[in-house]
């Protein structure tokens, strides 16, 4: 599930740049800070999978939910209900 929401999140991100990307000369200026947006969006994607794939090593290697969360100062619950099974 989580996988799937971030390849989606990444093919929309691709989108978003590529269309700012078209846009002529004058437009791309004016819309620089959405392009920054759109980069810093790819970005959070990224960190996203890979703290999915963090995740997800760490548990197979043993390590409780309490652990995992306490890393990344949610609950729990949180990150159960995020990266579990």
């Amino acid at each position: 599930m989580m996988a799937r929401r971030i390849v989606e999140e990444e093919r929309v991100a691709a989108e978003i740049a590529e269309r700012l990307a078209r846009q002529e000369e004058p437009s791309w200026r004016a819309a620089e800070p959405l392009h920054r947006v759109a980069e810093a969006f790819r970005r959070s994607v990224s960190a996203d999978a890979e703290l999915a794939e963090a995740v997800k090593a760490a548990r197979a290697d043993g390590h409780s939910w309490a652990g995992i969360a306490a890393m990344v100062g949610v609950s729990r619950q949180t990150v159960q209900v995020r990266y579990g099974a």
